[in-house]
């Protein structure tokens, strides 16, 4: 029983997207794709165990999935015909086509509302539960979750085409595209040594769909920046850990560790971002990135640079997220004083409270300034959000080098 979860499990982290945009591009129903889907796992956590894994798990789920779709359909006495619409090749068990780029494209159709675009996109194409996508857009999981329903509710009763729309209107739909890719990606990323399979499946998965946008529209600085901007990231994974797994923070980083190859292709992304004429927030954080490497490699301080950057992705993206981020550089240039300031103009923003990056840059600034109780405060909050042990433990370090309480 446990090597057939654990085959589930492969299956489910490599192909999810595959089948849910398979059943999709044929039932055009996200949460009747996904309920068949769910139910197919369920049967071969029964039948594997007692028949033998198949040599295709995947043509065999994709199988089940698609009769359970069908009968379904005929409970709901809806689309006689239906059963018809849905017979796929026999090639199609033995291959499964990567339709996920297509279904991405179709959850950011403007029959949907702009704000659940991304969100749906992570869901439907890249499995993410509600839980993990309302944390990377701030939002509590419930109001996430409903929205989510109440989205695929609107596929269904519209019956919204899941094919890639004419390249006209890809250039419309395409931010919707990239900001889940760069969700997806950064919670990933949140696994620096790569030992969670689930998120390493999500970084590699997030990189190819990055390269696939980036390959479709070659002149779209935006998805050039992306790529960029992501391969700025991975390159320094390497360096995210000690030997003994204990976390290090980029201003430790060893840059001879990271990946120069990696970087050397960032780095010719932007500039032919750049050339393009379109500046957007995409490439404003991967010149960030940029600037950041530039200043580790050579010891040159450039932190008035790195406010202006943020300065300008400011004025693209008023998110509280780049706002943290600008005060800890302003504090850079002007002193932690300044930087504090700077984020008392979002601290009553109810998206940071369980924000942890928020307290832990708080907890820094404070700390600096001589505000060690506040720090202490502060700290306290961060290690309690915080997800990774070793993360954990390096905030609990910076926290115990205070005096102690009176």
């Amino acid at each position: 029983m446990n090597d057939t979860r654990f085959i589930a499990d492969a299956v489910a982290r490599r192909s999810y997207g595959k089948l849910v945009a398979f059943l999709v591009s044929r039932t055009r129903d996200v949460a009747a794709a996904e309920d068949a889907l769910s139910e197919a796992f369920a049967s071969a956590l029964t039948d594997w165990p007692r028949n033998g894994c198949p040599s295709n798990p995947e043509g065999w789920l994709l199988t089940v999935a698609r009769r359970k779709t069908i009968d379904a359909a005929r409970k709901r006495r809806r689309h006689e015909d239906l059963a018809g619409v849905l017979q796929i090749p026999e090639a199609a068990e033995e291959e499964i086509p990567d339709k996920r780029l297509a279904l991405m494209f179709a959850c950011a159709h403007p029959a949907i509302e702009a704000g659940i675009h991304a969100p749906l996109i992570l869901q439907a194409v890249l499995g993410l539960d509600a839980k993990v996508i309302a944390s990377a857009f701030l939002a509590s999981p419930a109001a996430m979750s409903k929205r989510l329903v109440r989205a695929k509710e609107k596929i269904r009763q519209a019956g919204i085409p899941f094919a890639i729309p004419e390249r006209e209107e890809l250039p419309a739909r395409l931010n919707a595209v990239l900001d889940a890719i760069y969700a997806a990606f950064a919670e990933g990323w949140s696994d620096p040594g790569g030992t969670d399979a689930v998120r390493r499946d999500l970084t590699e998965e997030s990189l190819f769909l990055a390269r696939l946008v980036a390959e479709l529209l070659p002149g779209e600085a935006e998805a050039l920046g992306l790529l960029a901007l992501m391969l700025h990231a991975e390159a320094r994974r390497r360096a995210r850990r000690r030997a003994d797994g204990e976390y290090v923070p980029l201003a430790e980083q060893d840059p001879s560790v990271w990946d120069s190859e990696m970087i050397s292709e960032a780095e010719a992304l932007l500039a032919r971002a750049a050339s393009l004429g379109a500046i957007g927030r995409y490439q404003l954080e991967g010149a960030l990135q940029s600037a950041h490497v530039h200043r580790c490699r050579t010891g040159r301080a450039n932190w008035a640079q790195v406010v202006q950057l943020y300065d300008a992705l400011l004025a693209l993206a008023d998110s509280p997220v780049v706002a943290i981020n600008r005060a800890l550089a302003l504090a850079e240039v002007e002193g932690a004083a300044a930087g504090l300031r700077a984020m008392e103009d979002i601290a009553a923003d109810p998206r940071l409270a369980e924000y942890q990056p928020h307290w832990a840059a708080r907890a820094e600034l404070l700390a600096k300034t001589g505000a060690h109780e506040e720090a202490r405060h502060a700290y306290e909050i961060a290690i309690g959000l915080e997800r990774d042990p070793a993360v954990r433990r390096f905030l609990q370090k910076r926290q115990a080098t205070f005096p102690a309480p009176a």
